[in-house]
């Protein structure tokens, strides 16, 4: 379908997955740390939960239901008949659910899954971290269009396809929000894009973009990933 309600509805659908998801992790997080010492799960294994637990809620609990009540809310509140770019608002969902596909089957591989924090800090995501951080890239990179296609759609809809009448000053707050929202996703998707690709070149490719001993800097991925940290928030 490339109904907006519809749209809408899957989204909230798929995030209460991702939250059930992330929720079973956070009860294994929960269960190890409710008495001191080691009880259910090893460390690296408790560092993978810690992580993936992390991702799963920032890009598949809370990010997906906001979006999907802008599919639902926005054509409605601007007297629109859709959104204004339905098909690729369609694909902006479908490729989410095989993004966290993939994260999630890191864990399955050798060395286990992403197992360095959902900052996923360099050197830690770098020199010190399994291979299946390869998959972790890929699926942030999806994530990440995803978010911005959805972000492209809302601010041509609240552009192009107000009713007449419906000056920018009789937008309700909600819409103003989104927009405002759908601006900020399009300036801190890519930088987080580059972020994990550096990660990944680092890892793979013997670039040097966090390693001092090849003229990088460990301090610039936190520079790198808080300019798009605190805007997503």
């Amino acid at each position: 379908s490339t109904n907006h309600l519809d749209i809408g509805s899957l989204y909230l659908w798929f995030s209460f997955i991702m939250f059930l998801t992330g929720g079973a992790m956070a009860m294994v997080i929960r269960a190890e740390l409710f008495q001191p010492g080691l009880q259910l799960v090893e460390p690296n294994f408790f560092n993978q939960m810690t992580t993936v637990h992390g991702l799963i809620m920032v890009f598949g609990a809370v990010m997906p239901p906001f979006t999907g009540l802008a599919n639902w809310l926005i054509p409605m509140m601007i007297g629109a008949p859709d959104m204004a770019l339905p098909r690729m608002n369609n694909w902006s969902f479908w490729i989410l659910p095989f993004a966290f596909t993939m994260l999630l089957s890191s864990l399955f591989m050798e060395g286990g899954g992403p197992n360095f924090g959902w900052t996923f800090y360099a050197p830690l995501s770098t020199t010190y971290s399994p291979d299946s951080t390869a998959l972790f890239v890929f699926a942030i990179l999806i994530m990440g269009i995803s978010s911005m296609m959805g972000a492209i759609n809302v601010i041509v809809t609240i552009v192009n396809l107000r009713a007449p009448g419906m000056t920018w000053m009789k937008l309700p707050l909600f819409v103003w929000t989104w927009l405002i929202t759908a601006f900020l996703l399009i300036a801190v998707m890519p930088v987080l894009a580059g972020a994990v690709t550096m990660v990944l070149t680092d890892k793979f490719f013997g670039t040097s973009f966090f390693d001092t001993a090849g003229g990088g800097d460990p301090v610039m991925f936190q520079h790198i990933f808080w300019f798009f940290g605190h805007p997503e928030v």
